[in-house]
């Protein structure tokens, strides 16, 4: 199994609201790279497109979002399983609702090396 596969396809394919469990820094930081990058490809074919033909880059674009909505769900509960991987409760990720300080509070305790 390829590093895609295990970090990206699986937790989508096989963890989709499994909001239970942990998740090691590994896991997490794959996952958001890997979410990352094909935001990128995404985002570039939108933009070569949209170059191309309005329509088409109004296509891509609905396509990106589409995708940002499909991965919602597993971005949350990879994020709460990471929390709880280290220690802390998943609660914590209504921090992010705290603008600025909320977000850097998040990602110092997904940097926190896990609890045994």
């Amino acid at each position: 199994m390829n590093a895609f596969s295990k970090y990206f396809i699986d937790p989508i394919k096989n963890h989709y609201v499994d909001f239970g469990g942990r998740a090691t820094r590994t896991q997490y930081w794959a996952f958001v790279g890997f979410n990352i990058l094909v935001a990128i490809v995404i985002a570039i074919v939108a933009a070569i497109l949209g170059r191309i033909s309005g329509a088409l880059g109004g296509i891509a674009i609905g396509v990106y979002y589409l995708f940002e909505l499909a991965i919602l769900l597993p971005s949350l509960a990879l994020a709460a399983r990471r929390l709880r991987d280290g220690g802390f409760t998943p609660w914590l990720l209504l921090l992010a609702f705290i603008p600025g300080l909320g977000g850097l509070i998040l990602l110092i305790l997904f940097l926190l090396p896990s609890k045994n």
